[in-house]
């Protein structure tokens, strides 16, 4: 584990990150103590916890595939990217052509300095510390608009990030407006969301025990959205279909062009996300 004696500057040990506590859900070992309080507390409301990281983290995967192999996308800008670990977007995407372009941001500093040894392996793969929800701050960098041919489609993942926003619900849709409004035709824009799914059912209760954990935690707080909400945040993109003969449609992870057919009913651990994949006609 991370020793938070040792800390890197601008890291405060004594609050959590969702990067960290995220890496720590996936079995990683770059996080503190803070934040394995927080996994902890939050295994209580559902034991199962980790299995929602690896599902999602399991869609990224895909997502990457689809937009490498069947939308031909060749560059990525990866918010919110969290700690490396064996499968990033580069090596996905990179199979399908190697000299495909990768920016990862995000604000931890931790994650930066782990983010920035991908360097020294690919001359094609970026990284800057920066936070999405100040879209000019990345918008701008001088490494984004160097790096990528804003002539050429760009996808944009969100991927389990903009539910980590407090105060004014409004903010996350209209950092998704600026990503939208600058990016070129073809693009495409994923997006991971806790998922409200506004019925009384057992996810709403557990979605609902996350939300005030991380509230009364040492986290920025998180919220959920439901179906509606979350098809908002793509303004006037195309959703494209969830699978084969399946609708253009936000849905739960596990039913975004899954690997093969589901072996049983997801649970809740694998219904409380929901994604969507839009194109920028």
């Amino acid at each position: 584990m991370t020793d938070a004696v040792n800390a890197p500057p601008g890291v405060n040990p004594n609050e959590s990150s969702a990067a960290r506590v995220y890496d720590y859900l996936l079995g990683g070992t770059d996080n503190y103590e803070i934040d394995r309080q927080v996994a902890r507390e939050a295994a209580r409301v559902m034991p199962d916890i980790a299995e929602t990281a690896r599902v999602n983290r399991h869609l990224m995967t895909r997502i990457c595939r689809f937009l490498a192999y069947h939308a031909g996308i060749r560059q990525y800008i990866d918010c919110g990217s969290g700690m490396p670990t064996a499968e990033n977007v580069h090596q996905i995407v990179q199979r399908a052509d190697p000299t495909a372009k990768v920016v990862y941001v995000d604000y931890d500093p931790v994650v930066a300095s782990h983010g920035r040894a991908l360097l020294d392996e690919n001359e094609f793969t970026e990284y800057i510390q920066a936070d999405f929800f100040d879209p000019p701050s990345i918008l701008d960098h001088p490494t984004v608009t160097e790096h990528l041919d804003w002539n050429e489609p760009i996808a944009v993942l969100f991927l389990l990030a903009l539910h980590h926003q407090t105060g004014d619900r409004s903010v996350p849709a209209k950092v998704t407006k600026e990503f939208i409004d600058r990016l070129p035709s073809g693009s495409y824009v994923a997006i991971s969301h806790l998922l409200d799914a506004h019925d009384g059912s057992e996810d709403d209760e557990v979605v609902q025990g996350i939300i005030e954990t991380v509230h009364n935690g040492s986290m920025k707080d998180v919220s959920s959205r439901t179906r509606a909400e979350i098809k908002e945040l793509f303004h006037d993109l195309e959703l494209i279909p969830s699978g084969p003969n399946k609708p253009a449609e936000i849905v739960p992870v596990v039913e975004w062009w899954p690997d093969g057919p589901l072996l049983g009913e997801p649970t809740v651990a694998q219904r409380i996300v929901a994604i969507g994949v839009a194109r920028k006609p």
